[in-house]
């Protein structure tokens, strides 16, 4: 049974199973008093005055204690993160990164004007606004009471964290920050004048893509299916024989020009 679990972890695709498994791991570091969420809160001063980086981090890898607003935020956050990186970024894990970089850099910046310690929610809203965007026809179902397509997902989660009592900025800010990022990857480019404005760095590309070969490389004949063509075959004996101390047949003179001689 571990083997099988450990065979499943494995099989989720990569960027989903780093930041699910650190967002786990983090919350079980609070559970267990290893860390308190003190040390992990969003705070300008302590990252830019005491440089407490790890603070740009971990504020979006903690979703509270465990209960159901966890349970809540993991299962979504797991759902439509896979839904993404096994769709539209199938191949393109360096733009996979490069979206996480472009959403918790503008979550950030706005987070040094607002009051707001912690941007997981924020982050998991706006992959679904992305996934949701890209998929505007499919059906989808909430809890067996409402049914609407995929765009409206965001909006019914927003509702849905109103009616437990919770802020909705958090909610807007990850709609917020999920459209401008759909929008110049999606729209904007696709638009007459309109051109890509998100590039993902090619430093992204060295390291979380394969490399590209080359469509005007032509391999060596030892490289082509098949192996090496017959007369390098013959060619290789023959050196093969000259190398064990001795001649080939053709070399040997004639024993009876010899005996003439």
């Amino acid at each position: 049974m571990a083997q099988s679990f450990i065979q499943e972890y494995l099989q989720i695709p990569a960027v989903t199973r780093a930041y699910t498994t650190a967002c786990v791991l983090t919350t079980a570091a609070v559970q267990l008093e290893f860390i308190t969420p003190f040390q992990l809160y969003f705070n300008p001063d302590l990252i830019f005055k005491r440089y407490q980086l790890w603070r740009l981090i971990t504020n979006f890898l903690f979703f509270g204690p465990l209960g159901f607003s966890f349970l809540f935020n993991m299962i979504f956050l797991y759902r439509y993160c896979r839904m993404l990186e096994e769709g539209s970024f199938r191949g393109r894990t360096a733009d996979f990164v490069f979206m996480f970089l472009f959403g918790g850099v503008l979550m950030t910046l706005f987070g040094l004007f607002a009051s707001l310690f912690f941007l997981g929610q924020a982050f998991t809203i706006m992959l679904v606004y992305v996934w949701s965007r890209r998929n505007p026809y499919v059906r989808m179902n909430f809890f067996g009471l409402l049914n609407f397509q995929a765009p409206f997902l965001p909006w019914v989660l927003m509702g849905f964290s109103l009616l437990l009592g919770n802020s909705i900025v958090i909610d807007l800010l990850g709609i917020g920050v999920g459209h401008v990022y759909f929008f110049l990857e999606d729209v904007f480019p696709n638009q007459p004048g309109g051109k890509k404005l998100l590039v993902t760095p090619g430093i992204l590309k060295a390291i979380f893509d394969a490399p590209e070969e080359d469509p005007n490389y032509n391999p060596l004949p030892e490289e082509q299916l098949g192996g090496p063509t017959q007369g390098a075959g013959e060619e290789g004996e023959q050196r093969a024989d000259h190398a064990g101390g001795q001649e080939h047949p053709q070399d040997q003179p004639d024993q009876n020009e010899q005996q003439q001689r």
